[in-house]
């Protein structure tokens, strides 16, 4: 069984808390672009923006895998980028974490209020493969794929 470790390590770990969450049943294009659109926020404010997600009242930028994707209302003025998405099933499994990070920080005594997203990660997981029979004895490749998130918050002044 192979071991995993975060992805950064921090000298004085008093003022930050982890969370990680493996094999999410969610592509790691879409749990990418989630992950750098948090990166830097405050932790209410992701939560708050990810809950609108869900409710497709706030798109998320897509950046990176963008090709032949629609222009979203209001995505210029915030993100300086017209292009994106909204991923409720991705949004879902990061909310999880997020809400997991905050209740580790909180366990550990810092002020949940103060907390900011230092390092957001998604990591690419598993991939099942599976074969759908064809016509003349052929079969097509199903792959579900799979992705890890990492999170790590700090309190800042």
């Amino acid at each position: 069984m192979p071991t995993w470790h975060y992805s950064v390590r921090f000298l004085d770990e008093s003022k930050i808390a982890k969370a990680i969450r493996y094999d999410i049943p969610v592509s790691i294009k879409y749990m990418r672009e989630i992950a750098a659109t948090l990166k830097g926020m405050k932790i209410d404010n992701a939560i708050k923006l990810l809950e609108d997600v869900i409710g497709l009242k706030q798109p998320i930028p897509f950046k990176k895998y963008h090709g032949k994707l629609s222009h979203k209302k209001g995505l210029a003025d915030k993100y300086k980028w017209p292009i994106g998405r909204y991923p409720v099933k991705g949004a879902k499994y990061t909310l999880e974490v997020l809400k997991n990070v905050k209740a580790n920080a909180e366990n550990k005594g810092l002020d949940t209020s103060k907390l900011i997203i230092v390092h957001i990660a998604a990591h690419k997981g598993i991939t099942l493969k599976r074969y759908m029979p064809r016509a003349f004895g052929r079969a097509t490749a199903k792959h579900r794929r799979m992705s890890n998130l990492e999170v790590i918050v700090k309190e800042v002044e």
